[in-house]
């Protein structure tokens, strides 16, 4: 676990999926992108099933609705697309997440956070780093390694891909 989040409070973007309130750390978003042309990947998971072009990059695209299990949605204004860097087997690597909607970026104190707890989730604890309680609302801050260990089946369907390479 990330000591920030254990330590202190954590600068987060927040963004919903399929009406929940989900949050990344801040420090891992590299931009807000409106809707772009997606390639389809053939044979590749429903998880990521589509790559984009990110700035002459081409980068896959998540879907974290398939991780938690939830329907597919038509992309509505609202729909955008966030852009991360998170480390795949020590690779800095550009991930392409889709969201419903995206709000701001906020902060949120340890004192109002909490295991997510083993049973009585309609999703997979192990997903979950934690979850944040604010205005009577529940925030989600995923576990992105287990998602991506457990949904991307391995690293081989979100490969890296270095400036050389573009």
């Amino acid at each position: 676990m990330n000591t920030e989040l254990a330590d202190g409070p954590i600068e987060a973007l927040t963004f919903d999926l399929y009406g929940e309130t989900f949050a990344l750390e801040a420090g891992l978003v590299r931009e807000v992108l409106d809707l772009l042309p997606e390639t389809g990947v053939p044979g590749a998971p429903a998880f990521v099933n589509a790559v984009i072009n990110f700035r002459g990059r081409v980068i896959p695209l998540i879907d974290l609705r398939v991780a938690f299990d939830m329907d597919a949605r038509e992309p509505t204004i609202d729909s955008r697309i966030v852009v991360i860097e998170h480390a795949l087997d020590g690779e800095p690597t550009l991930i392409g997440l889709r969201a419903d909607k995206v709000h701001e970026v906020t902060t949120i104190h340890r004192d109002i956070t909490e295991e997510a707890p083993r049973v009585g989730l309609r999703w997979r604890a192990d997903f979950i780093r934690l979850l944040a309680r604010r205005d009577g609302d529940v925030i989600v801050i995923p576990d992105l390694d287990q998602i991506f260990a457990a949904r991307g089946q391995s690293t081989a369907t979100v490969t890296p891909i270095h400036a050389s390479q573009a």
